[in-house]
């Protein structure tokens, strides 16, 4: 059996944004919620992140304070959002009303323009996370990601509906454990602690 430990990064410098892909760096108090999300005596076995800066800094230093190997794996990286990368909800609603209230009703058809589309994100993360869960039996991993990903984590492990996977919150520094034997998962907590 592997655990699986999904970890989102904190907050971003800049605050809440349509990021995407966009490599912002982890403000003060990000690098403090996700300190204290893996404040427990976990036993993490290695660790797995997302390249973009928001979580290769935490991820390093957390990588180096326990002990644990670190690698980056650039399908971890969160969904492109097109025209929407770094703007603002509001700065969204401004120049296209209803935007957002469509993207959330339909994510798979309402994509923003030149956004990466949905099925193909999927598809990327399920590959990355199937090849790393396949490396290592009963191990106990971390992956530093983004919400996006730990979206498409539940939706591929847990045969979600592509749909309804952003009816699913994810908040700063959230935690989410999966345990996965057999070709066979199952959610342990999400948003939760150890």
């Amino acid at each position: 059996m592997t655990t699986l430990d999904l970890l989102r990064h904190g907050e971003p410098v800049g605050g809440r944004r349509y990021r995407g892909q966009t490599d912002d760096p982890l403000s003060e108090r990000g690098f403090a919620q996700m300190r204290a999300a893996t404040a427990a005596d976990v036993p993490w076995t290695r660790i797995v992140a997302s390249p973009l800066a928001r979580c290769r800094a935490f991820a390093e230093e957390l990588a180096a304070r326990r002990g644990l190997p670190l690698a980056f794996d650039a399908r971890l990286k969160e969904v492109g959002f097109g025209v929407w990368e770094g703007l603002t909800a509001a700065d969204i609603e401004a120049r296209t009303p209803g935007a957002i209230a469509r993207f959330k009703a339909d994510p798979v058809g309402a994509r923003p323009p030149g956004a990466e589309a949905l099925h193909d994100f999927l598809a990327r993360v399920a590959a990355a996370l199937d090849e790393t869960v396949a490396a290592s039996p009963d191990e106990h991993l971390l992956v530093v990601c983004h919400a996006g990903v730990i979206r498409m984590a539940l939706a591929h492990f847990l045969a979600i509906p592509l749909v309804n996977a952003y009816r699913i919150e994810v908040a700063n520094a959230a935690l989410t454990r999966l345990r996965i034997a057999d070709g066979s998962a199952h959610l342990v907590f999400h948003d939760g602690c150890p």
